[in-house]
C-alpha cells in the first residue's frame, strides 16, 4: 500500500495526474485505438450521474438517512460496487417507516465514527460515476480567510469523515485515495489535529498510516493525559512505550515532578472526571500540590461540564494565562473546545485574549480555524438557540477590539442602600429588558445570566412574574429585608445587562431599538379587555419589525464575515423608564 512519502501537497492525491474531475481509471494511450472505450466509459459515467442529480430518474428504491436528510439510493448499483452493501441488502429491507422505500439509517451503518451529509454525497458519486467531485467548501475549508485550509482542522475531520465511509462500506481505491490526503495532513497539520487520524487509522487497521501517526505523535509536546483521555487504550500504550523507549520530546503537564507529588496530581485529575471540586480543594489543602501544578484549570476546560469549569475557576487559585507544554492557554483549550460559558466565564475573569501559541494564532484564530462555514453561516429563526460556533467566535473578535465593560459601568446611576421608588423603576426596566432579552436571543440571554452569576431559575421567577412594577415588593417585610432583596436583584440583573453589552451588542442595540417603542405602562397588567387586546396586538406588532429588522442585520453581517464595528460603539440607555 502506498505509504504516502512521496507526496508533497494536497494535488497530488489522483494518480496518473488526473484532476478532480476526470474519471479514476488507468490512464488510457489515445493513439492506440482506446479512444472510443474511453468515451464509452466517459458516456456512461454521466448516464449513472443523472440517476443522482436528475429530477426526471429518480427510480431509487431505498433510503439512506444521513443527517435528518434521505437520500434514494439503488439496491442493484450499491451492491455491485460495495460487498457491504451487497451483504446489507441481502439480510431484509431495513426500517420501514410505514408504507414506502427500506430506509437505512448511517449512524447505525457507520457505528464507530460519523459521516456527514457532504461525505456521504461525495462517496455516492464516486460509487456511481468512478468520479471525484470537488470537495464542498462549506465543510472542508474553515471561516479564517487567511487560511490557506490545506490542514486546517475542517478539512482533516471532512477527510477522515470520506475514511468512515470508504472503508466501512468497503470501497478500496476510495480508501486508498483518502489516505494518501491523510498522510499529507499527519506531516502539515498541527499535531493535536492528527488525533482524529490517529483514531480512524487504528479503527480500520490502516497499519502505515498509524505507525505515521503514532510517530508524529509520540516525538511531539503532546502531553500523555491528554493522549491518555483522547486516545483507544492500545494506541496510547503504543504511543508510550515507543516515548519511553527512544526519550520523550515533549515535557507533559506534570515536569520535573518526584512519583508522590505526581501522585498527588493525578488524583486531582480523578477527582475532577467525578465534578468532585470539593475533594479537589480539600487534595490542594492537604498536599503542596497547586491548580498550577496539576494544570487543573486546563484540564477543566478541556474535558469537565462548564458548571464544574466554572467552579474551578471560582477558586480564583489558577493563573488565566499560565501555558501548558504545547503553549496553550486556558482560553486557547476553550476556544478549541468552543464552548460559549467557557469563554465569556474566562474573558470576564480577565483571561487575555491576545495572547498567542508558539505558532502566533491567538484564541480567535482557533476558534475560527476549527469552525465550518456550514456551521458558522447557520441560519437561525429568530427566538431558536443561536449556533454555538458563531457565538464563539463573536465574543472573542468582540474582545479583541478591547471592549470594557467599566466604559458601560459608568453609564448608569449608582445602585442606593435604600429601596427607593427609583430602585423600584430600575427593577422594572431592567426585568422587563432581560425578559425580551431571553425571547428574542435565548442563548445569548442564558449565557450573559450565567457570567453575570445571576441564577437562571430563580431570577426567571421575576422575569416571568405576572406584574413587574413595584408591587413585587413588599414593604411590610422590614425595611432591611427589602432593601437587601432588592439590591440583590438589582445587581443581578444589572450585571446580565453589562455583559450583554459587552459580548452581544448587536442583540442590546435591537433591545435598545425594541423598548424604545414600548409603551410606559406595556407591562403592567391593568386595564380593560379592550385595552389588553390593544397592547397585545401592538406587542406583536413591534416583535415582527424587530425580527424583520433582525434578519436583515444578520444577513448583512454574514455578508461581511462579523459584527460590523458599528454596534461596537453601542451605549447603554441613559434613561429610566417611568409610569
Amino acid at each position: 500500500m502506498d505509504n504516502g512519502n512521496e507526496l508533497s501537497s494536497p494535488s497530488s492525491y489522483l494518480s496518473n495526474g488526473s484532476t478532480d474531475h476526470d474519471v479514476l481509471v488507468p490512464a488510457m494511450n489515445l493513439e492506440s485505438g482506446n479512444a472510443l472505450d474511453l468515451l464509452s466509459l466517459s458516456k456512461l459515467s454521466s448516464s449513472l450521474e443523472k440517476l443522482l442529480v436528475g429530477a426526471d430518474y429518480n427510480y431509487s428504491d431505498v433510503e439512506i438517512v444521513v443527517e435528518g436528510i434521505s437520500v434514494g439510493v439503488h439496491r442493484c448499483l450499491l451492491a455491485a460496487r460495495s460487498r457491504f452493501f451487497h451483504e446489507l441488502f441481502k439480510k431484509g429491507n431495513g426500517n420501514n417507516a410505514g408504507e414506502g422505500k427500506p430506509r437505512y439509517l448511517m449512524s447505525e451503518m457507520v457505528s464507530n465514527g460519523r459521516v456527514g451529509y457532504e461525505a456521504f454525497d461525495v462517496l455516492l458519486s464516486y460509487i456511481y460515476t468512478g468520479k471525484l467531485k470537488p470537495f464542498p467548501a462549506t465543510v472542508s475549508t474553515c471561516v479564517d480567510s487567511s487560511c490557506t485550509h490545506d490542514a486546517c482542522l475542517p478539512a482533516i475531520n471532512y477527510a477522515v469523515e470520506l475514511m468512515y465511509a470508504s472503508a466501512t462500506f468497503q470501497i478500496k481505491e476510495f480508501v486508498m485515495l483518502i489516505q494518501r490526503r491523510l498522510f499529507y495532513f499527519v506531516k502539515e497539520a498541527a499535531v493535536e489535529d492528527v488525533v482524529p487520524i490517529l483514531v480512524v487509522a487504528s479503527d480500520f487497521q490502516l497499519n502505515e498510516l498509524l505507525s505515521c501517526c503514532i510517530e508524529r505523535v509520540a516525538g511531539s509536546h503532546m502531553d500523555s493525559i491528554v493522549l491518555e483521555k483522547a486516545l483507544p487504550h492500545e494506541v496510547y500504550t503504543k504511543i508510550k512505550v515507543q516515548r519511553d523507549k527512544f526519550g520523550r520530546a515533549a515535557e507533559p503537564m506534570v515536569t520535573d515532578v518526584n512519583p508522590l507529588l505526581e501522585k498527588k496530581i493525578k488524583q486531582v485529575h480523578r477527582a475532577l472526571d467525578s465534578d468532585d471540586v470539593e475533594l479537589v480543594r480539600r487534595l490542594l489543602h492537604e498536599s503542596n500540590v497547586t491548580l498550577d501544578d496539576a494544570f487543573a484549570l486546563h484540564y477543566a476546560t478541556a474535558f469537565c461540564d462548564p458548571k464544574v469549569f466554572k467552579e474551578v475557576l471560582g477558586l480564583g487559585l489558577a493563573d488565566l494565562n499560565l501555558k501548558d507544554s504545547q503553549g496553550y492557554t486556558v482560553l486557547h483549550l476553550a476556544a478549541r473546545r468552543k464552548a460559549p460559558s467557557i469563554l465569556m466565564a474566562l474573558l470576564a475573569k480577565g483571561a487575555c485574549a491576545v495572547e498567542r501559541m508558539s505558532d502566533v494564532q491567538t484564541a480567535v484564530t482557533i476558534c475560527r480555524r476549527s469552525t465550518r462555514p456550514k456551521d458558522y453561516n447557520q441560519e437561525t429563526k429568530q427566538g431558536q438557540e443561536s449556533n454555538k460556533d458563531r457565538i464563539c467566535i463573536d465574543v472573542l473578535e468582540r474582545e479583541m477590539q478591547c471592549i470594557s465593560v467599566a466604559g458601560y459601568m459608568s453609564n448608569y446611576v449608582s445602585i442606593s442602600t435604600d429601596a427607593t421608588a427609583d430602585d423600584i423603576m430600575r427593577l422594572d426596566y431592567l426585568a422587563s429588558r432581560v425578559k425580551f432579552a431571553g425571547t428574542f436571543f435565548p442563548a445569548e440571554a442564558k449565557l450573559a445570566m450565567e457570567i453575570a452569576d445571576a441564577e437562571w431559575t430563580s431570577l426567571y421567577k421575576v422575569l416571568a412574574s405576572k406584574s413587574l412594577n413595584g408591587k413585587q415588593v413588599d414593604l411590610n417585610e422590614g425595611p432591611a429585608f427589602c432593601a437587601n432583596e432588592l439590591q440583590l436583584k438589582l445587581q443581578a440583573l444589572r450585571r446580565t445587562v453589562e455583559m450583554g453589552r459587552r459580548y452581544f451588542p448587536h442583540c442590546s442595540d435591537v433591545l435598545d431599538n425594541f423598548l424604545d417603542e414600548v409603551p410606559d405602562d406595556f407591562f403592567l397588567e391593568k386595564g380593560t379587555s379592550e385595552e389588553k387586546r390593544n397592547k397585545k396586538a401592538r406587542f406583536m406588532e413591534l416583535k415582527e419589525e424587530v425580527q424583520k429588522a433582525v434578519c436583515k442585520d444578520m444577513a448583512e453581517n454574514k455578508k461581511s464575515g462579523w459584527l460590523s464595528a458599528s454596534s461596537s460603539s453601542s451605549s447603554p440607555r441613559q434613561r429610566i423608564k417611568k409610569k
